[in-house]
């Protein structure tokens, strides 16, 4: 996440100008973490290059409205949230929303089966093959809890950044990503389960 010492760093008021140069730093500066974020939503590189070269083309078309109400990382990431929203909506039309109902806490987010991972050797949880089932169970979530996990634990934005970032009160975002939390673990319990038996024979 860019903080706003690095947004210091630009002249609003060029960019609010259209000036080209500044804007090219501005698109150096963010363009990994907007990518970054497009493969995690969309799970295809060109999809996600496709979002990246949007979300920019739309945010120097914004810019010269921008207030600064938000921090201008923040602005951005709502507008490549959104690139990444329709882009999924186009795969799967009347199916994508981040406006999901927000269920309580307690109950009926409980996984079935949770299996403790505390003797998986560390090699195991970061090698090539564990990253890519996290991945494949990362696009299992719904865009609205895949977007709040992305945003607020991959990309490390706060609840604060996050909820603004998707128009949602902090307690929204704090419970969305408790379910989003709980899915992933149990999306994971039989990968790593397998392992953890595979381990204790060995």
């Amino acid at each position: 996440m860019i903080n706003e010492t690095e947004k210091a760093a630009f002249s609003m008021e060029a960019l609010r100008g259209g000036d080209r140069e500044e804007f090219a730093r501005f698109v150096e500066t963010y363009s990994t973490q907007v990518y970054r974020l497009g493969l995690k939503m969309l799970n295809d590189p060109q999809d996600a290059e496709d979002m990246l070269q949007e979300t920019f083309i739309k945010a120097f078309k914004a810019l010269p409205t921008f207030e600064g109400r938000s921090s201008l990382s923040t602005w951005l990431y709502r507008i490549a949230i959104n690139e990444a929203l329709m882009t999924l909506r186009k795969r799967r039309p009347n199916q994508v929303s981040v406006d999901e109902g927000v269920e309580t806490v307690e109950g009926e987010i409980e996984p079935r089966e949770i299996l403790d991972w505390c003797c998986l050797p560390e090699r195991e949880m970061l090698s090539v093959e564990s990253r890519k089932f996290m991945n494949e169970a990362i696009q299992q979530l719904s865009p609205a809890l895949r977007a709040v996990f992305v945003l607020r634990d991959i990309e490390g934005l706060s609840i604060k950044e996050t909820a603004d970032t998707l128009n949602l009160s902090e307690t929204a975002v704090k419970t969305r990503l408790l379910r989003a939390r709980l899915r992933l673990r149990e999306l994971l319990t039989v990968y790593y389960g397998e392992r953890v038996v595979e381990s204790k024979r060995a």
